[in-house]
């Protein structure tokens, strides 16, 4: 940052290029080697061998946050940081370390030497965090406990209905496990006197999937669409250009949250969804029923879900044919009833709790 301010122009933007290239070396080195040589095996039947190696905790969220800094710098946005000690408390803050938001320097800045710490700021923080942790204690481990039950059953003896109860069950899980651990952050961050972005806004109110994407996990969309998207040229270019564009935001979103080919197809599917609906699909979606719109946003978002929580990509194509009558499983069985049953009363109060109400 500090040779890129003095530097001029030409020598600038190489110190720039190497320092990310530096910077998602060690990410790709850490997280993505092994899945890279697993996957060049399984193509050319080799037996490449490595060391699967332990992954550095809070890697991909500190990776980001040291880019966002070395692009607000390259970019002119932001004066340049020369405490190394305040360098140091923006890229390995511990509120928001393991988990997020992910917090751009241009957010921080000024907070890093000038903030407001009071007993009435820390008393709000610690509410904060406690509502958070009411969330992940509470609600997500509870909830998740029957998504790990149903999960852990043999695919092809699920009925239709103890699928649906299952994934659902995720659905929920994930929200209240990822916003509560947002909301620990903030509230942690707060107790300090630093103020962070919120990350989820109500996302299972959407009525379309780019609404969803607009209020979940909001840090990491906004990072993609300033540093990636923007820079493709966004949503003003020609349609071919345009689905070149979702395509490769959304494969590295996908890769982001994981190494499998899960999260892959993950990614590839919600790039698909989003380029039909910036193209035509959210004109038609926008003459239905709000209620059409909500259901149709929510089945789409669960549909995902089998493929972010699933194991590997047999196990999830396997569990939507169950979910879609496709795998000659039984509507109901005795399984789904005693679930939707000992569950009914849990997965109402998450049905309220994710909604402003």
């Amino acid at each position: 940052g500090i040779l890129m301010e003095k530097k001029p122009h030409l020598v600038r933007k190489r110190i720039f290029i190497l320092t990310v290239i530096v910077n998602l070396g060690f990410l790709f080195f850490f997280k993505y080697w092994g899945f890279l040589l697993d996957t060049i095996n399984q193509i050319f039947n080799l037996g490449i061998p490595y060391a699967p190696l332990p992954l550095p905790i809070g890697i991909s969220f500190y990776t980001f946050q040291i880019l966002s800094y070395v692009i607000d710098i390259y970019l002119g946005k932001v004066p340049v940081q020369k405490n190394i000690v305040s360098f140091g408390l923006y890229v390995t803050m511990f509120p928001q370390l393991i988990a997020g938001p992910i917090v751009r320097y241009k957010d921080i800045d000024d907070q890093l030497s000038n903030r407001v710490m009071n007993q009435e700021k820390f008393g709000i923080g610690v509410e904060r965090f406690i509502q958070g942790l009411g969330k992940k204690v509470l609600l997500a481990n509870n909830i998740g406990y029957v998504w790990t039950l149903i999960s852990a059953m043999n695919v092809g003896e699920l009925s239709v209905l103890t699928a649906w109860i299952g994934i659902i069950a995720f659905t929920f899980q994930i929200y209240f496990d990822f916003s509560g651990y947002s909301d620990m952050a903030i509230g942690l961050g707060k107790m300090f006197g630093f103020e962070f972005l919120e990350n989820f806004n109500y996302p299972y109110i959407s009525r379309s999937v780019t609404e969803f994407w607009r209020r979940w996990h909001i840090s990491l969309g906004t990072w993609f669409r300033e540093y990636l998207y923007i820079p493709l040229g966004g949503n003003r270019v020609p349609i071919p250009r345009l689905f070149l564009n979702l395509g490769v935001v959304w494969l590295l979103t996908g890769l982001w949250h994981g190494a499998s080919w899960n999260f892959v197809i993950w990614g590839g599917y919600y790039g698909l969804i989003l380029f039909a609906e910036k193209t035509f699909l959210k004109t038609l979606l926008e003459k239905l029923p709000k209620f059409i719109q909500h259901t149709y946003t929510l089945i789409l978002v669960m549909i995902g879900w089998v493929f972010f929580a699933s194991p590997d990509l047999g196990f999830a194509l396997s569990y939507l044919q169950v979910m879609f009558f496709s795998a000659g499983a039984s509507l109901v069985d005795s399984t789904g009833l005693y679930y939707l049953y000992t569950s009914l009363i849990l997965l109402v109060i998450c049905g309220i709790c994710c909604t402003p109400f």
